[in-house]
């Protein structure tokens, strides 16, 4: 008996152990897919590099003066700068199938309730990721691009370097990405219980504020820029309260019909 008992606690701890190391296999095998995936879409993109970084060039160029162009103060400047917009743009195409490899490991350990709710989640993020960067291309470039290059002074002439841009572009890309997830994020915080809609819709003057600070962290330092990010940051904001109120408006009507009968 005393020995059956000492040989008992390391089987146990065996069974324990298994779970975990499944898991680290199965996140280590989504991972290596969301890479394949990443480096797929690259290679299908890297003979078009050039030409990707003319597209995305476009809203500068189309404002510079006549006979300006722009120029590469480095080397490697016109291989690497191409061949980085490219990765980050295969990443930018490849974020459904990642955030796919992402839900199929989480999955299995939600409730159905709460599989429910994500999935419309995960997509609303992937479209909201993709409009904020539209937004950025579409809506802030021509704004910002025509007003830095409507107030150099006389006799300066405007020639950006291509990789200061490409580094610009980038960073304005992710954080209007980042913004449009406001109404996710703020859906997910309501649903979690760490706050309440009444609490967010009282502490708005506070939001606001932080979302021209949040502006002006992420944007550079003109008020335009600013302004572009802070105000749909606010209404991302008010759109999420909406969204939890229709979300809680759905369940609350779900609920009442499931009662019903049963009263």
């Amino acid at each position: 008996m005393p020995n059956n008992s000492q040989t008992e606690p390391p089987a146990n701890n065996n069974e324990k152990e298994q779970p975990l190391v499944e898991h680290l296999l199965e996140l280590r095998t989504r991972l290596l897919h969301s890479i394949t995936s990443i480096l797929i879409v690259f290679l299908c993109l890297i003979f078009f590099s050039n030409d990707i970084y003319s597209f995305f060039s476009a809203p500068i160029q189309a404002l510079l003066p006549e006979g300006s162009t722009m120029i590469a103060t480095e080397v490697t400047a016109p291989f690497f700068a191409p061949f980085k917009l490219t990765l980050v743009l295969s990443f930018f195409i490849a974020i459904p199938y990642v955030l796919y490899q992402l839900w199929s490991f989480i999955a299995p350990g939600l409730y159905r309730k709460e599989k429910k709710l994500a999935v419309p989640l995960f997509v609303s993020s992937i479209l909201l990721f993709y409009l904020g960067i539209a937004f950025a291309y579409y809506v802030v470039f021509p704004i910002v691009f025509g007003f830095f290059t409507s107030v150099a002074p006389e006799g300066i002439a405007i020639t950006p370097d291509i990789s200061s841009y490409l580094s610009f572009i980038l960073k304005l890309f992710f954080a209007f990405g980042i913004t449009f997830e406001i109404p996710v994020a703020t859906l997910i915080l309501i649903k979690a219980g760490v706050t309440t809609r009444q609490s967010l819709a009282e502490k708005r003057p506070y939001i606001i504020v932080i979302c021209f600070i949040f502006g002006m962290l992420l944007t550079p330092p003109d008020i335009i820029s600013q302004s572009l990010l802070a105000i749909p940051a606010w209404l991302l904001f008010e759109l999420g309260l909406l969204m939890s109120r229709l979300v809680e408006n759905k369940e609350d009507k779900t609920s009442g019909e499931a009662s019903g009968p049963a009263a």
